[in-house]
């Protein structure tokens, strides 16, 4: 069960070099960063990858950064469970966007001989959570993933791909590293994700100021999701929605919260600060439209869960379109020739 925040807080790809690993807990390292800031050629650049680059190596560094990883332990449980219902082991795995390793922890070597994990910050490697499973460690950016194809038995990501710029190419470089048969499983924040919040700043902004800017980054629909896991190359798919709601003690603890987990906005278009009497009042609307009986004010996370096969022979196919020898209208009868049957015997 997600434990309660505390009431006091709450494609061009480049070639991978080798680095030292002296600071990383003795795990093999490499580096495959393309330069931060860029883009794909094309794609929309809405979100400043070098300042999340810093909010995460930030977060990493707090002196208890396992105090705010209560959401990220759970959907990394929520997708271990997941890879266990595959019947399957899987010899080499990545996960795209790891953090701290959120997902291994919750996965045994029985399951995954090797796993690779990359981030594009460098202190969340550092700090990563212990796992039987053998690990090597890779700084590398989500957009340029420094591998070769069809290296890979099952890739995950767990809430980190809601920061890419380019997340159609992104999907398409997780379905090009794949083997064939290999699988995707992954979670990402939804659009309903911490709408009390949205709300809250956007009817105090508008009060005080006369107008509101984007302070929570977009999400992707969940209509769309699906749509670029075909458009990327996936099979077989598999989206559903989950939502987690987080109980704080007041708004101000949400967003130190949201802060220590390396989640703060990094939209080109933010608004640099808000006035301190927009945070106020902000906090006032929260408390007043949400608040809980015991005081306290709710958070909603709306998690997707997604699952994509990369094709191989093996798998199965749908049949041949004319190729049915019953038709719809005839299913109608079975009851009827079923009940004959059974009075015959």
């Amino acid at each position: 069960m997600l434990r309660q925040a505390r009431l006091w807080r709450l494609w061009r790809r480049p070639l991978v070099a080798r680095v030292p690993a002296a600071n990383l807990g003795g795990r093999e390292v490499a580096s495959g960063v393309f330069p931060l800031g860029n883009t794909s050629p094309g794609a929309l650049n809405i979100f400043d990858r070098n300042l999340k680059r810093k909010q995460k190596n930030w977060a990493a560094q707090q002196p208890e950064p396992m105090k705010f990883d209560y959401l990220r332990e759970e959907v990394g449980n929520r997708i271990a469970d997941r890879i266990y219902d595959i019947s399957r082991d899987f010899t080499l795995a990545l996960d795209v966007g790891c953090g701290r390793g959120y997902i291994a922890q919750h996965l045994n070597k029985e399951t995954v001989g090797k796993f690779f994990q990359t981030d594009i910050a460098e202190n969340a490697l550092k700090n990563s959570l212990e796992t039987e499973i053998p690990t090597v460690s890779v700084l590398a950016d989500e957009e340029f993933l420094p591998f070769r194809e069809n290296t890979f038995d099952l890739v995950v990501s767990s809430l980190s791909l809601h920061w890419v710029n380019d997340l159609p190419r992104a999907l398409e470089q997780i379905h090009y590293v794949l083997k064939p048969n290999g699988v995707f499983v992954g979670a990402m924040f939804g659009g309903d994700t911490l709408y009390e919040l949205r709300c809250s700043l956007q009817l105090a902004e508008t009060e005080r100021e006369g107008g509101f800017s984007p302070h929570i980054s977009p999400f992707t629909a969940v209509n769309d999701l699906g749509h670029l896991l075909g458009r990327a190359g996936f099979n077989t798919l598999t989206v559903d929605t989950d939502e987690i709601q987080v109980n704080y003690p007041g708004m101000f603890e949400l967003m130190e919260d949201l802060q220590g987990m390396g989640e703060s906005n990094c939209s080109w278009n933010r608004k640099a600060l808000l006035h301190r009497e927009t945070m106020l009042a902000a906090a006032a609307v929260y408390g007043e439209m949400y608040r809980n009986e015991d005081g306290s004010v709710p958070a909603t996370y709306q998690i997707y869960y997604m699952i994509g096969w990369k094709y191989h022979d093996s798998q199965a196919r749908p049949a041949e379109r004319g190729s049915a020898t019953v038709s719809f209208g005839e299913l109608g009868k079975l009851n009827n020739l079923m009940s004959q049957t059974e009075k015959s015997q």
